[in-house]
């Protein structure tokens, strides 16, 4: 028999667990009705581009800066193997695509998550060596002429970082790598190649990469990042921070919004992707809305779990929109 105490705090939590539904039912439905209302049209979004892999290459490379393009990322990026397959990996995996996969896709924004030993992590759990994303990079860059990708690395909360790791990105990376520079911002991609890749170092405990460093600090890569599984909440918040920051011409950062809702310990549903599915449909909406909202020249990183050609489509329609003058 359980006891009076013991009963009320089984009611008290499932009256919780009750209350938490009613809040996700509410929000989805608040963004169902925004887009119904609204609508996910903008500048660039009926533009798809036939080569998704070369989508770079497709624009025209002199007249490109690299503050006009609206990036789009992953979040997450290298768990599509994580943790143990039908076990573990749903409460961790937000891709299900390789990194080379992504790249291919039209990913240009990778988030990778080291800790001490060199592999791949999110939160408790570890997946394949950062050698395997490094390696994914480099076929993808030797495939391509033109494409641009941003590499963040950083150093998993709670984690100790992998010893010499700067040493063991510049043997990897050297040639590819462009430099941190301010000026970079304002440079065409045909004025930055052959260098191809923008590599942000955030580690946790090591010193911060120098000024003038083949590799860019945790500075030039920035966001507003909340911990919620309530798609409105985040949508909103989105928009705030996003709005807050200055023009994407008068700033020397980049700047990431990420289209993603997160388990909670306290909900029922904790595996990543009916959780994130919440808000997955509503890119296009966000973007719609910078438009609405004026905010769309802010907008710069966009990224997402579970990436599709849809949401690579919405980024790169709204570059092609910037570089034809219609938004």
């Amino acid at each position: 028999m359980f006891s009076s105490s013991v009963i009320l705090t089984m009611g008290a939590q499932w009256s919780k667990q009750i209350d938490r539904q009613k809040a996700v039912i509410a929000e989805k439905k608040i963004l169902r009705e925004l887009q119904e209302r609204c609508g996910s049209d903008y500048p660039g979004s009926n533009w798809h581009p036939t080569d998704r892999k070369n989508w770079m290459s497709g624009l025209d490379q002199n007249k490109v800066h690299i503050n006009m393009i609206v990036w789009p990322g992953t979040h997450n990026s290298a768990t599509n193997k994580i943790g143990i397959k039908m076990i573990t990996r749903p409460f961790a995996q937000c891709q299900s695509l390789s990194i080379y996969q992504q790249l291919v896709c039209g990913a240009r924004v990778l988030d990778i998550r080291v800790e001490e030993t060199g592999k791949v992590c999110h939160g408790i759990l570890t997946t394949y060596s950062v050698d395997f994303v490094i390696e994914d990079v480099k076929r993808f860059v030797s495939e391509t002429k033109s494409e641009i990708v941003i590499l963040e690395i950083r150093t998993e909360w709670g984690r100790k970082d992998p010893p010499e790791f700067q040493k063991y990105l510049w043997e990897q990376l050297g040639e590819m790598l462009i430099h941190q520079d301010d000026n970079v911002f304002d440079k065409t991609i045909a004025e930055i190649l052959p260098r191809r890749v923008i590599c942000v170092w955030k580690p946790r405990v090591s010193p911060e990469v120098n000024v003038k460093s083949p590799f860019w600090n945790s500075g030039y890569l920035r966001d507003n990042w909340i911990d919620t599984d309530l798609p409105a909440t985040k949508f909103e918040s989105n928009m705030k921070y996003l709005s807050q920051q200055q023009p994407v011409m008068a700033r020397n950062y980049f700047y990431r919004v990420e289209n993603t809702v997160t388990p909670q310990a306290d909900n029922p549903i904790v595996c990543v992707k009916p959780v994130t599915k919440r808000i997955h449909g509503y890119g296009r909406l966000f973007i719609a809305q910078c438009f609405q909202q004026n905010c769309v020249n802010r907008l710069q990183i966009f990224s997402i779990d579970f990436i599709n050609e849809d949401f690579v489509d919405a980024c790169v329609g709204l570059t092609w929109a910037k570089l034809e003058g219609k938004a």
